[in-house]
């Protein structure tokens, strides 16, 4: 490879992409007509070709450094405006994209409550009526600290908020990516989840209820479970609508039913992420907390579900309710 030869070549396009940058970087992108952007970005990807040639040949500290300068330059000027451009999608989807998916998809969240609540009512009727069909759902350990020592469990959160917190969204965020997931599944595994769950929370409902501990208890669950259990119910609604894609595309083909459906459910995963995040931060630092009286818990509960209802409900000017 002869040096000189190369650099000769190759420094018109250096120059003309320095020209270019500057221009830019005074004036904006903006100031570049669309042809010169292209050209632009045309020339960003062969200066850093060259910069790995040069690297590669070993040719010469000072033109490499001067290489390694302009695409550095480059890569700030070209992706700091997509960075800006995707964080504007992203601010624009959880603003107004998420509560019109939330309202599109209503239904599929509807039957994953009913299957929840389900669960949770034959779990009352079977607790009420016999007394060993509790051990079948709750942990034994349970049943004696809220039956023996008419204790609830919640206080061994304190002291170790942190790690709970951490640790609660975590399995929350399991529990329902599986129920998003179950969906490939034909969905059983998705219905199974939620009956599921319904069948312990509808247990220990009864439990605490049996035994006195019914108004700490749901003044524990209230402020958090105002947004875990509605995300639970839209991930598994997010199931429901992978599974509905596969087994019953209707009009679509099977492939473009799956593509439809899955973006839906993946826009309602993008949506529970932060609600289970901040509902682990609330039950590991809030909820367990003495010190707050439980009117006060009852009343943030409330709060917050009200508040999810009003954003569900959000929408652009000018665009009506999509049903």
């Amino acid at each position: 490879m002869n040096i000189q030869r190369w650099i000769a070549r190759r420094q018109n396009q250096w120059q003309e992409f320095e020209g270019l940058l500057q221009r830019a970087e005074q004036r904006g992108v903006k100031s570049l007509s669309a042809k010169e952007i292209g050209t632009l970005a045309s020339l960003y990807r062969s200066v850093a070709a060259d910069l790995a040639r040069a690297n590669t040949n070993q040719i010469g500290e000072t033109i490499v450094q001067e290489l390694q300068a302009l695409t550095t330059r480059g890569y700030s000027l070209i992706y700091r405006g997509s960075r800006r451009q995707e964080l504007r999608q992203a601010i624009n989807f959880y603003q107004w994209g998420l509560p019109q998916v939330l309202r599109e998809t209503w239904g599929y969240t509807a039957i994953a409550f009913g299957l929840f609540l389900v669960g949770g009512l034959i779990a009352w009727w079977f607790a009420w009526q016999d007394a060993s069909f509790m051990s079948l759902i709750v942990p034994e350990s349970m049943i004696e600290k809220v039956r023996d020592q008419r204790q609830l469990w919640m206080g061994s959160i304190l002291g170790t908020e942190p790690f709970a917190a951490t640790s609660i969204a975590i399995n929350n965020l399991t529990v329902a990516f599986r129920m998003v997931g179950g969906g490939i599944l034909a969905g059983f595994w998705t219905v199974y989840a939620l009956f599921y769950n319904g069948l312990l929370i509808g247990a220990v409902a009864t439990l605490v209820g049996q035994n006195d501990l019914a108004y700490p208890f749901w003044a524990f669950v209230f402020p958090h479970g105002a947004l875990e259990l509605p995300a639970i119910f839209i991930a598994g609604g997010a199931g429901l609508l992978i599974a509905r894609g596969l087994v019953f595309p209707g009009r679509y083909r099977r492939r473009d039913a799956l593509r439809i459906y899955g973006l839906q459910a993946a826009q309602l995963v993008m949506g529970i992420f932060p609600m289970l995040l901040v509902a682990g931060a609330i039950e590991g630092f809030f909820s367990p907390q003495e010190v707050i009286p439980s009117p006060v818990k009852y009343l943030a509960g409330t709060g917050l579900f009200i508040l999810l209802i009003l954003y569900t409900l959000r929408q652009e000017k000018g665009k009506g309710i999509r049903e």
